[in-house]
C-alpha cells in the first residue's frame, strides 16, 4: 500500500526504515518514556498502597493496570491471570498504542500493515502451544482429539486447523479494522478538513481501543483453553 507524506520521512534514521517498523521504534520509545515517569512518580509516592487523589499519569497507570488485571483474573483465573499478566499487559499497551499513532496527523499506525500483526499473533500462537505442553505435557494433544475417541481422527484435522486460523483471524481482523479506520480518516480530512474529521478521530479513538482489546482479550482465551485442568 502506497502512503503519502509521513514524518518518517523526515526523521534521521527511521526514513529508510518500513513505516511499521518505523511506526513500531517510535512505540516503543513513547512506552519507554512512560515507563521512566510513572517507575519514578512511584519512587516519590508515599505509599504503594494509597492511590493518588488526584488525577496524574500514575493514577491513570493504575486504573489502567487494575482493570487489566481484573480481565485477565476472571478469564484465566487468579493464578493464571497475574502469572500471564505482564505478556498480556505489554501486548494491550504495545497494539493500543500503535493503533492510536495512527491518529496523529504525519503518522502511520504500526498495525495496519500484517508484518506487525502476524508477528504478535505468532508471539501469542507459540506462546498458549508452549504453556499448554509445559501444564499437560504430551498429554496435551489429547485436546485436539475430541472427547470420543473414534472420532479422533476427524476431530485431530478440524482441531489443526482452528488452531493455525486462530493466528490468521487475529491479524486480519486487526489489519482490517486499522487500515479501513485510518483510510476513512484520511478520505473525509481531505473532502473537509475542519469539524468532520474530529468526528472520526472519536470514532478512530475508540476503533483503537477496541480492537487492542479484542485482540488481548482473545489471547487471554486461548492461553485459558490451553492451560486448563478439565478437558
Amino acid at each position: 500500500m502506497e502512503h503519502g507524506f509521513t514524518w518518517f520521512k523526515l526523521i534521521p534514521g527511521l526514513n529508510a526504515l518500513p513505516h511499521w517498523v518505523a511506526g513500531s521504534l517510535i512505540v516503543f520509545s513513547i512506552i519507554a518514556l512512560f515507563s521512566f515517569l510513572v517507575n519514578r512518580a512511584l519512587q516519590k509516592r508515599a505509599s504503594y498502597l494509597i492511590p493518588d487523589q488526584h488525577v496524574s499519569l500514575l493514577s491513570i497507570f493504575d486504573v489502567a493496570v487494575e482493570k487489566l488485571l481484573t480481565l485477565s483474573e476472571s478469564i484465566m483465573g487468579h493464578h493464571d491471570g497475574k502469572r500471564f499478566f505482564p505478556l498480556m499487559g505489554a501486548l494491550f499497551i504495545y497494539l493500543l498504542f500503535s493503533n492510536l499513532l495512527g491518529l496523529i496527523p504525519g503518522f502511520l499506525p504500526p498495525t495496519d500493515n500484517l508484518n506487525t500483526n502476524v508477528a504478535c499473533a505468532l508471539t501469542v500462537f507459540i506462546f498458549y502451544n508452549y504453556q499448554g505442553f509445559k501444564a499437560h505435557g504430551l498429554s496435551y494433544l489429547k485436546h485436539f482429539m475430541g472427547p470420543i475417541w473414534w472420532l479422533a481422527p476427524i476431530m485431530i484435522v478440524i482441531e489443526v486447523i482452528s488452531h493455525l486460523v486462530r493466528p490468521a483471524s487475529l491479524s486480519v481482523r486487526l489489519f482490517g479494522n486499522i487500515s479501513g479506520d485510518h483510510l476513512v480518516l484520511g478520505i473525509f480530512s481531505s473532502l473537509v478538513p475542519l469539524g468532520v474529521p474530529v468526528i472520526f478521530l472519536f470514532l478512530g479513538l475508540f476503533v483503537s481501543v477496541i480492537q487492542a482489546f479484542v485482540f488481548t482479550l482473545l489471547s487471554m482465551v486461548y492461553i485459558s483453553l490451553a492451560t486448563a485442568h478439565d478437558h
